[in-house]
């Protein structure tokens, strides 16, 4: 036999191309795994190049390895043949361990295939050097190769199959299995070879024809590293991008997980908003008309709120909302509604076995709101005020049940809040008057609907004139003349009241203008602000503007405030009245004596004047309370050196008595009406021709 040996360079060459191979066979069967179907096709087949060239390779350097002593070479096309042997049993091993399953006599079966056509490809090979006489075979070795590659292929399945998904330490336990597996696939090849002897006088008949080892050894090599390499690398490149493309997904569904909550949930409360309630509203409508029961729809209005929320800051007043939020979800149940419209409005959609289970619900609705809230050190109390419709006794629609639990509401507001009533026919009507009421409101600024009327002071007893207050009339189109009785309070809760202010203001200043370039330079122009309106970040700027738009000197107008207003922040107060009265506008307190103020930031307001509620002028007379209250709202004005206005004047025994205990200007139905301005204009020149003659 001929003496063979071996080159190692190329033995080590050859056992580590297994080892890459094995690891890319590793590394393909994940991508086939997780790609789709167009894209799982497609890396079947580039795996199946690149491993069966990878496991090809391992082989044929094997062979270059191999050393006799006679010139050997390589029949091309069988040398081919084996290489399409390898890359199509390395196709055959991806789509088995690509497969959802691989139970245990699938694993067997085709661990038999592919270690056969392992030895097939490896036995081709071999054949390609065309030795005469033939190769001869030990056939214990033979068949121990054979078994070789067919439990190398079965332990190769079985690592693929379990190291397909991506799970923590993946890479490192593909790196352990490749080495296993390299080792286990080199073991075949060279117990094949030792299978092999070459008898004495052997020659090669490739060497003339063939393919010869020297060069096609390096090129192999580069060839194969190559490959493997830039499957690898578009495999990890594919991986990393795959792994982007999730988080971007993931991304993507948070965004849009984010964005649906944002549209249907209320930002502050985390409540479902409108456009929620109104699907959710349509929901109970079709599960109950489908079952013939019932719901309740609720609205439910905080009594006391805006107070809470002007005095002591909006940041206060969002803290009070949640936690209205979280009572009112704590007493309701997973299968009903609560939402936020906004504001301190809440709505309630409540599943019901009979109607007059709403009541319950209503109960401890207005109970718990009652039960004093803790923010941030301060003790708060608000109630309740609850409007409740129920399907389909009180509509069948979506439209109907609101309008009807609205108006619902606002008849528990107008009955004395801090309860709840169910819907009546009557309060329809009422509640559609108001919705008209508030649509001509909305739209009287825009017409210049709105007119003011002039009520004169008078210096005490009589005169002369110390200049007029404003007073707010609306001419409506169909109702004629309205007082502010009739609209003011809608125009506070809808918030029209802020701009409808600014107008009188703006009015008024021009009209004083007039007024002053006429001479009367000594008057004021009295003007009332809401509690709205104190409460607008902008006010001193917009007096100041209004000043100056009209040029008007400071000291005509002044701004009454009502002690309530003034009292509820009164720290805020004070430094809002101060800003004002440094522009040298006017500080009147009105309505004084109605409210409950303490002495400690009376003292500190910066007002000018004091003016006494007309309830107590009404009733007075000598030595009754409201002669005694009068008294020492005198006492107490004149200790604070502020002027002293009486309002409410009617009779000559008013006027009598508030001259005598120090009241220094007076005001009433006595002296003057309010007036338009022409009628104003000639009442005061009939009185200064009266008072020349």
């Amino acid at each position: 036999m001929l003496s063979a040996h071996y080159d190692s360079l190329l033995v080590a060459v050859s056992i580590l191309v297994a080892v890459l191979a094995s690891y890319t066979a590793l590394d393909m069967a994940e991508r086939i795994n997780a790609a789709q179907e167009f894209g799982s096709r497609s890396w079947l087949v580039g795996g199946a190049i690149a491993m069966g060239i990878g496991i090809w390779s391992m082989h044929f350097i094997g062979m270059l390895a191999f050393r006799l002593p006679i010139d050997m070479g390589y029949d091309p096309l069988i040398t081919v043949l084996s290489l399409l042997i390898a890359v199509s049993v390395s196709g055959f091993a991806l789509w088995i361990v690509s497969r959802p399953e691989l139970p245990l006599h699938r694993l067997l079966r085709s661990a038999v295939v592919l270690g056969i056509g392992i030895a097939a490809m490896h036995y081709t090979g071999m054949a390609a050097m065309l030795m005469a006489p033939g190769i001869v075979f030990d056939y214990w070795l033979f068949a121990a190769s054979v078994l070789i590659a067919i439990v190398a292929a079965g332990a190769a399945l079985w690592i693929a199959f379990r190291l397909r998904q991506n799970t923590p330490y993946v890479k490192l336990a593909r790196g352990g299995a490749a080495l296993v597996m390299g080792a286990a696939i080199a073991g075949m090849h060279y117990t094949g070879m030792a299978a092999a002897s070459f008898p004495l006088g052997s020659v090669c008949l490739a060497v003339r024809d063939g393919v010869g080892p020297g060069w096609l050894a390096i090129l192999i090599v580069v060839v194969t590293l190559a490959v493997l390499t830039i499957a690898l690398l578009t495999s990890l490149l594919d991986a990393r991008l795959e792994s982007r493309t999730a988080k971007l997904a993931r991304s993507l569904a948070e965004a849009n997980e984010e964005l649906t909550q944002l549209v249907l949930h209320d930002n502050l409360t985390k409540l479902p908003n409108r456009t929620l309630l109104d699907d959710r509203l349509n929901q109970a409508i079709h599960k109950a008309s489908r079952e013939g029961g019932h719901f309740a729809l609720m609205f439910c209005d905080l009594d006391g709120f805006k107070a809470i929320n002007d005095s002591l800051g909006h940041h206060v007043g969002d803290l009070m909302l949640v936690e209205v939020a979280q009572r009112i979800s704590a007493v309701t149940r997973a299968q009903d509604t609560v939402a936020r419209l906004g504001g301190d409005e809440f709505v309630i959609v409540v599943e019901l076995k009979e109607p007059d289970d709403a009541m319950t619900v209503a109960d401890k609705l207005v109970h718990i709101i009652n039960e004093p809230f803790r923010i941030e050190q301060h003790e708060l109390r608000v109630s309740a005020s609850i409007g409740i419709a129920i399907y389909p006794e009180d509509g069948i629609n979506r439209h109907d049940l609101v309008i009807n639990a609205d108006a619902a509401m606002y008849h528990t507001k107008r009955s004395g809040r801090n309860g709840y009533h169910f819907f009546k026919s009557s309060m329809n009507v009422n509640a559609h008057n108001q919705l008209q009421w508030l649509q001509d409101l909305r739209l009287a600024l825009e017409r210049k609907e709105f007119v003011l009327h002039y009520q004169p002071k008078f210096k005490s007893p009589n005169g002369p004139v110390q200049g007029a207050e404003a007073l707010l009339r609306w001419q409506h189109p169909t109702h004629g003349l309205v007082g502010p009785d009739d609209f003011i309070a809608l125009a506070e809760r809808s918030g029209l009241i802020v701009p409808i202010g600014a107008w009188v203001l703006d009015e008024a200043c021009r009209q004083m203008k007039l007024w002053f370039e006429m001479g009367h330079e000594t008057w004021k122009i009295a003007v009332n602000l809401s509690a709205l309106q104190f409460a607008q970040a902008d006010l001193v700027e917009l007096v100041k503007n209004t000043l100056t738009k009209h040029d008007l000197p400071a000291r005509c107008l002044t701004l009454e405030v009502t002690e309530s207003t003034a009292m509820q922040d009164a720290e805020a107060s004070m430094k809002i009245l101060q800003k004002i009265s440094d522009l040298g506008v006017d500080i009147s307190i009105d309505d004084f004596g109605t409210g409950y103020s303490s002495l400690l930031y009376l003292k500190r307001l910066p007002a000018n004047e004091l003016k006494i509620d007309r309830g107590f002028v009404r009733d007075l007379s000598d030595g009754n309370d409201d002669a005694a209250i009068v008294s020492a709202i005198v006492a107490l004005g004149r200790t604070l050196n502020l002027r002293i206005v009486a309002e409410g004047v009617e009779t000559t025994k008013q006027q009598t008595f508030l001259t005598s205990v120090g009241c220094d200007a007076l005001q009433g139905y006595l002296m003057g009406r309010p007036m338009a301005v022409d009628k104003f204009n000639e009442a005061m020149a009939a009185l200064k021709t009266s008072d020349v003659q």
